[in-house]
């Protein structure tokens, strides 16, 4: 590796621990509220009428938390720590609208339960960033277009 590749990826790597430390001290977030919101939220959305039947193909809850905390956690901390691809796992499912607004839903609920307010604004945030660009991927392989719906929800 080059000297100044090698130096661009230490800049790179010190603006991020910036990021995360403003991130941290701004919101309070820590990995314990992150598996907390997690394993709260997806125990509701394995109890739901819509989502619970979308999320039944999962065979090993314990590796799949395990998995959703370390996403989150690259997510709002920038941690590094999942290593995945989440549009990949979810295209097959055929999702639609009403999963979206149902997951948003119970997720901002559980975020204003466990975290305290500029935390779970910054996980809503996120949230519904995500659920937009995996709802206008889901149209877009079913040949339509889709706006982004939920980043100014109120």
């Amino acid at each position: 590796m080059s000297d100044r590749l090698r130096a661009e990826r230490e800049a790179a790597a010190a603006r991020r621990n910036l990021l995360t430390q403003d991130a941290i001290e701004r919101t309070g977030i820590t990995e314990e509220m992150i598996g907390e919101l997690v394993t709260r939220f997806y125990g509701r959305v394995r109890e739901d009428a819509l989502l619970g039947p979308v999320f039944a193909v999962v065979q090993n809850w314990d590796e799949h938390l395990t998995k959703l905390r370390a996403f989150w956690s690259s997510v709002v901390l920038m941690s590094g720590r999942y290593h995945g691809s989440p549009m990949r796992a979810h295209m097959p499912l055929n999702l639609a609208g009403g999963h979206f607004d149902r997951w948003l839903d119970l997720f901002e609920q559980t975020a204003r339960e466990v975290c305290p307010p500029a935390a779970a604004a910054l996980f809503i945030d996120k949230a519904r960033r995500i659920a937009d660009s995996f709802e206008m991927a889901s149209a877009t392989l079913a040949g339509r277009i889709a706006s982004p719906r939920h980043v100014l929800r109120s």
